[in-house]
């Protein structure tokens, strides 16, 4: 048998590079020694993806993309289809999990300076991923054909009616119609269920090719690249990723699951979070919900764009506040990595950032007030500050002397 085995990959090696692909990707990937806690998120983003397609190939069986039978067919799915429910609930519990697990892993980044040279284009493949993966959420937030899923496709589409000029077509294009019709509903199908997914797997593929390419970042920021055996040629303070890290992986996936399933069985609305209680009436293009608001996930940039008084200024806003990480690897004037050995100035203002985050996804997602459009003007702006501030208190700050080597 071991001989029949060892004849058959003999065959596909002289085919395909499977073995070269597996040595260079997991079983002689050496990766520093020194990962923590933070280094999950991005192996558990895998899996949440493995798990949207998989679950949705399985929903789109039954989905019907028309504006008669798309509500009705989430239904059929929910009561009739066996086990409908756990697929329907997975995938959208699956879709909170997907930005949990994607913006710890960009918080990651900047504790530890993971976009930094030499890992500029993996943080630019990152931020490309960011983008495909917010696109496909808004695209399926619309399939259910419910209350929200229909008003809130509504608002975010007529954003594009404040550009000058061209604001009008624009959003004519995007919906197919002069409004959210079953034109929208089968435009957005097709994009959520082929277009966005192949371009998003592409780049996931790219994104893993040019981090091992380069090497993995470590909670002290030192290149074990720059440490080698001489006999061997490998990383002293490497060790392969398989078996070591994907051992530890399993670990995390267990825990992961634990909570994952925990949410799907015992709360899959997510207190109104996840899904929306309007969400469960059917689309009435003749009654508006009291409040319209996007998922959770998306909240933070709505929070930004309503706390600007102007239309248009607001749509700039928000776009600036996805664009801005894209240029963060040239913002971070500060030559050490790792925020062990940076400054107190960049710690604060990381913690400035997260805290207004966390504030504008929370005003985001409740009914606007004088006081809450207040608190949101004060979190956006900080929220700037953290990018735009960046070049001069990360030149001045003073910093720990970095190891040669990592350490625990």
């Amino acid at each position: 048998m071991k001989a029949a085995l060892s004849g058959l990959m003999e065959w596909v090696d002289a085919r395909f590079p499977a073995t070269k692909f597996w040595n260079d990707h997991l079983a002689q990937y050496y990766a520093p020694k020194n990962f923590n806690f933070w280094y999950f998120f991005g192996a558990l983003s895998l899996v949440v993806l493995v798990n949207q397609l998989l679950t949705g190939i399985w929903l789109t069986m039954n989905y019907h993309p028309t504006a008669e039978g798309a509500f009705a067919s989430v239904e059929y799915i929910m009561r009739d289809v066996n086990y409908g429910w756990l697929l329907r609930y997975m995938h959208s519990t699956g879709a909170s999990a997907f930005f949990v697990v994607v913006y710890l892993h960009m918080f990651r980044a900047l504790l530890y300076g993971s976009y930094k040279k030499p890992r500029e284009l993996v943080w630019l493949m990152g931020m490309g991923i960011f983008l495909l993966l917010m696109a496909e959420a808004f695209f399926g937030y619309l399939l259910p054909w419910g209350q929200m899923s229909f008003w809130g496709a509504t608002v975010i589409t007529s954003l594009f009616e404040a550009i000058p000029v061209i604001g009008g077509p624009l959003t004519e294009w995007i919906r197919g119609d002069y409004t959210v019709s079953e034109v929208t509903l089968n435009r957005f199908f097709a994009l959520h269920v082929v277009a966005v997914p192949l371009a998003f797997v592409g780049l996931v593929v790219l994104h893993i090719l040019a981090l091992h390419e380069v090497g993995s970042n470590n909670p002290d920021g030192v290149e074990i690249k720059a440490k080698k055996d001489p006999n061997t040629g490998r990383p002293i303070d490497g060790i392969p990723f398989h078996p070591y890290y994907t051992v530890k992986d399993l670990w995390g996936l267990a825990v992961f699951l634990t909570v994952f399933f925990g949410v799907v069985f015992f709360m899959p609305e997510g207190n109104g979070y996840f899904l929306e209680a309007p969400n469960f009436l059917p689309a009435d293009p003749l009654k508006t919900p009291e409040h319209i608001a996007p998922v959770w996930y998306m909240t933070p940039f709505y929070a930004i764009l309503r706390a600007v008084p102007d239309k248009l200024l607001g749509v700039v806003a928000m776009g600036a506040a996805i664009a801005v990480l894209f240029v963060l690897p040239w913002l971070d004037r500060c030559p050490v990595r790792s925020i062990r050995y940076r400054g107190r100035v960049y710690k604060v203002w990381l913690a400035i950032f997260a805290v207004s985050f966390v504030s504008l996804g929370y005003l985001g997602a409740n009914v606007p007030t004088p006081e809450r459009t207040l608190a949101a003007q004060i979190f956006s702006v900080l929220y700037f500050l953290f990018f735009l501030l960046m070049p001069i208190y990360t030149s001045f700050e003073k910093t720990k002397p970095v190891p040669e080597r990592v350490t625990k």
